[in-house]
């Protein structure tokens, strides 16, 4: 699979599908393999095109801090190795962040946007839960802390439900058997870019069509974050699912890909 030099680092990337480019930014802790339930649809109608992140996956993982500016740098280093400009993105969570600074740092390389669950800076709360998030790390087995977020990001209609218990279970399992495990410093370092991100002031320089989606159940990113980054980007679109948390887009895969299909299709070429 392909390793390319971006922004100082060895980045991880894969592609699959044909058709107008669309690249995919995962968060906090994972590697862009969680995007492949979206991209077994998306890659029918899209080039996909989904990185590790800086700190994760088979990504080079330096010593942090980083920074939302220096991982969207990683993402438009990838672009140019492609010789790609006027592109898609989803970011999901961290990954819209970096999204948020790839639109505003490189606004020629991106087309249109979609922020799931984002945030355009953080209050106290939020930076306290990312420290918590880093502790539980330094101190949980992989299967224990895999538990820790799954409690953050999964809304009580997932735990309610027997098939998709037995499916955040499996999930801890194969944590607990990573084979490209996240060293502690790799996610102190994603931690550290999730606290100092503040995009609030830029956010009205971006003029590409944008969805943002969020769940109104989500502890980990409130609605209050998905409405502010909706209200300062100038034209925006908000979609917030019910009864749904931080992880709408696996507790009801069906509707977001599809949602997410039909509205980049829609976008002006």
């Amino acid at each position: 699979m392909p390793t390319i030099k971006s922004n100082g680092i060895n980045f991880y990337y894969e592609e699959r599908g044909s058709g107008e480019p669309l690249l995919l930014i995962m968060g906090i802790t994972a590697p862009g393999a969680v995007w492949n339930v979206h991209v077994a649809d998306w890659k029918h109608h899209f080039r996909c095109i989904i990185g590790d992140n800086r700190g994760v996956g088979q990504t080079d993982k330096p010593a942090g801090p980083y920074s939302s500016e220096q991982m969207a740098d990683d993402y438009a280093g990838l672009l140019d190795s492609l010789g790609l400009d006027n592109v898609h993105v989803v970011g999901c969570s961290m990954g819209s962040t970096i999204a948020q600074q790839l639109a505003i740092r490189h606004p020629h390389k991106v087309k249109s946007l979609v922020l799931m669950c984002p945030w355009a800076r953080c209050d106290n709360y939020a930076k306290g839960l990312f420290r918590h998030i880093m502790n539980a790390k330094a101190k949980f087995r992989p299967e224990e802390f895999s538990l820790y977020i799954q409690l953050l990001i999964f809304s009580k209609s997932s735990w309610d439900n027997e098939e998709k218990h037995a499916e955040l279970e499996a999930g801890r399992n194969q944590d607990a058997v990573n084979p490209f495990p996240q060293p502690l410093h790799g996610l102190e370092g994603q931690a550290a870019a999730c606290i100092s991100h503040n995009a609030l002031n830029d956010l009205g320089k971006i003029n590409k069509p944008t969805l943002v989606i969020g769940g109104r159940e989500d502890i980990f990113t409130p609605v209050w974050m998905a409405e502010e980054v909706a209200g300062a980007i100038p034209g925006a679109e908000l979609f917030l699912y019910e009864k749904l948390g931080h992880a709408f887009h696996f507790e009801n895969t069906d509707d977001f890909n599809i949602r997410v299909k039909n509205w980049l299709s829609s976008v002006p070429a």
